[in-house]
């Protein structure tokens, strides 16, 4: 636990990428085997299922340091972070206690999930009353949620590679898929050579950087494929041995959550890996991402949701043809092998092929991209013809273009404080619209402001709060901002009727006065022309 919690402290406070690569690399290199696996389970994602509540943990803590209640939850709103509030406020340990290491506090987490409540707290308080603070910390933030520390994938794959010796492409695949960090040890995981033996493991995704220049820099057109960019949920389908996978880019195994697939898995030939995207289609075409949204989340799906909400798979690369990895292959040599594959299987009407955009100069193609929005797509993608599928990120093969977002001026009505290093800031807003001489809520935004904004906010908000709800202010409606969006949905669960897709702050508009703002008329008009 020591060791973990140095990490995530040295995590923590590392001012550049190198910093953490070697801090991330060095721990893989020398912490207890068992640990090391639990660490990539932990940054990948693969979190244990939590045991513990958050108002137990509050009811406990409260109890152990004779504090009021309203005190905890000041304390609370101030932090931020329950982990941190908790660790924080617990009095210092006393007593020297054995250094035991990080499974052990995590596999007994998971055994607390048979057990009552008298023995999880009982575990838990004693935990609390050996631990050093920035244990203590630690421990918390196991039960509680994510570590906010800057660790991408990239860069554990990364630290891994270093580590062990080994391809950062190997690494990626190797710790993909559906193991088990209580099962499988980290030699296994990482240095013998078992990834055939799991028919559930999908590839690593390869992701597209943003198109940072002029279309003409990209050369000549014809080299290049020219795809939509779709708004659904990035997916592979694998089939091997008879049994099928479905996986998110996330790597969350989603079979049974897409039992529409089942009508086409049959038609697809064993040792085959499809690439696409995840999305509601009617009659071939693509809805709303607010229709998935119906979906996902839920546990089991009724034959009403499969009827109003129809989901269908859009194939836009092959990774794995006849039970052999083709990534190597270049671009147009695997689009020629996915389109004989899904015209083979055409009459099935849950999977399609992403049609690819005809285009013979790259002014055809501006003129494509601004009818994405039409088509549910959030813009274009551009492949290299005779580039290979990469793993992560990488620059000059795969771009994506996406279309400027929809913006609307709203007027700041409600802060509460951020998390991590925004404990202390108000950087969580509220905004409204005008709907005649009232003001209407409409979305919540908490990104895309600098540091020196977000402190002139701050101050904002602190001298000029109106009204305290728990953590939430109320402030004198008096300053615009410009709210950017990728899309917008009629919602019956919000107050002004819509709902909008990824919203953040795009600019702060010190040059518009509150009475300059949009009006809900115009979200409805918005809705009317892109909420189709």
């Amino acid at each position: 636990m020591k060791a973990f919690a140095s990490l995530v402290q040295l995590l923590g406070n590392a001012t550049g990428t190198l910093e953490k690569l070697h801090a991330l690399s060095h721990y893989f290199s020398t912490a207890d085997p068992k640990d090391r696996v639990w660490v990539i389970a932990i940054f990948s994602g693969r979190r244990p299922k939590r045991t513990i509540s958050t108002s137990q943990l509050k009811q406990w803590c409260i109890e152990s340091t004779d504090l009021q209640e309203w005190l905890f939850e000041e304390c609370y709103h101030t932090v931020g972070d329950l982990a941190e509030t908790i660790g924080l406020l617990l009095p210092p340990t006393s007593s020297t206690t054995e250094n035991l290491p990080l499974h052990y506090y995590i596999e007994r987490l998971i055994q607390l999930q048979n057990e009552d409540e008298e023995q999880k707290k009982k575990f838990i308080t004693q935990v609390w009353q050996e631990l050093e603070r920035d244990q203590l910390f630690v421990f918390n933030k196991l039960i509680t949620g994510g570590f906010r520390i800057g660790v991408s994938q990239k860069m554990m794959v990364n630290a891994l590679a270093k580590a062990t010796k080994q391809d950062a492409s190997l690494v990626a695949h190797k710790i993909s898929g559906n193991w088990d960090p209580q099962i499988i040890s980290f030699d296994q995981l990482l240095l013998h050579d078992h990834g055939n033996n799991d028919d559930s493991k999908p590839y690593p995704f390869y992701l597209a950087h943003a198109l940072d220049g002029e279309l003409h820099e990209l050369g000549d057109p014809s080299e290049w494929q020219a795809e939509w960019k779709w708004d659904g949920i990035r997916g592979q389908i694998i089939k091997r041995n008879d049994t099928h996978y479905v996986w998110s880019r996330g790597e969350e195994l989603m079979t049974d959550k897409f039992p529409e697939y089942l009508s086409f898995i049959d038609s697809i030939p064993d040792g085959t890996v499809l690439d696409g995207e995840i999305m509601p289609a009617k009659d071939g075409q693509p809805l709303p991402f607010s229709v998935l949204q119906t979906r996902i989340g839920r546990k089991t799906i009724t034959k009403k949701q499969l009827v109003e909400a129809p989901i269908a798979f859009f194939a836009y690369d092959l990774l794995e043809w006849e039970g052999k990895d083709i990534r190597h292959v270049t671009t147009d040599e695997r689009r020629a092998l996915l389109e004989d594959l899904i015209t083979s299987i055409q009459y099935q009407p849950n999977i399609f092929l992403s049609p690819s955009i005809r285009f013979n100069n790259w002014n055809e193609l501006i003129t494509a991209r601004e009818n994405a929005r039409e088509k549910h797509a959030e813009g274009l993608m551009l492949k290299r013809k005779k580039g290979p599928y990469q793993v992560g990120r990488k620059t000059g093969d795969w771009w994506k273009w996406k279309i400027d977002p929809l913006t609307i001026d709203a007027v700041m009505i409600y802060a509460q404080k951020g998390h991590g290093r925004r404990s202390n800031l108000y950087t969580d807003y509220t905004f409204a619209v005008k709907n005649g001489d009232k003001l209407v809520s409409f979305t919540k935004a908490y990104s895309g402001l600098t540091d020196k904004e977000f402190a002139q906010v701050d101050a904002f908000v602190k001298n000029n709060s109106i009204e305290k709800f728990g953590p939430v202010r109320t402030v004198k409606p008096e300053l615009v901002f410009e709210i950017a969006f990728e899309g917008i949905a009629a919602s019956s669960r919000h107050k002004s009727g819509v709902a909008l897709r990824f919203p953040r702050i795009n600019r702060w508009r010190t040059d518009k006065k509150p009475d300059e703002i949009n009006t809900l008329d115009d979200l409805k008009q918005l809705l009317a022309v892109y909420g189709k």
